[in-house]
């Protein structure tokens, strides 16, 4: 399994969002990295996630690479990422957080 974790504000994703989250991030990890991810979907509780001293709306989604990504190839990856949680969550490019880690 490939590794995922999904950071949510509370109230903000819908269940079927998160549903269809989880689906597409997973089948990005299987695309990219060979196997499906494994979702940890974190949800702040209300009022304890904030950004530039506002309550937060950003998401923040982390996929653990099978292998270390030259920039040329983690780019384009994180940019895929993004747009799916884009579409999906309804958030803008300023919104979304998007990670790939090399592998420990």
């Amino acid at each position: 399994m490939t590794m995922c974790t999904c950071m949510v504000q509370e109230g903000q994703i819908s269940p079927a969002q998160q549903a269809t989250l989880c689906a597409e991030t997973s089948a990005f990890a299987q695309r990219h990295f060979g196997t499906p991810g494994e979702i940890n979907w974190v949800t702040v509780p209300g009022g304890n996630g904030y950004t530039a001293g506002e309550l937060s709306t950003s998401v923040i989604v982390s996929v653990t690479a099978d292998r270390s990504l030259a920039p040329s190839q983690r780019i384009p990856l994180l940019h895929e990422l993004e747009e799916i949680w884009r579409t999906h969550a309804k958030k803008t490019a300023n919104e979304v957080v998007s990670v790939i880690r090399d592998p420990q």
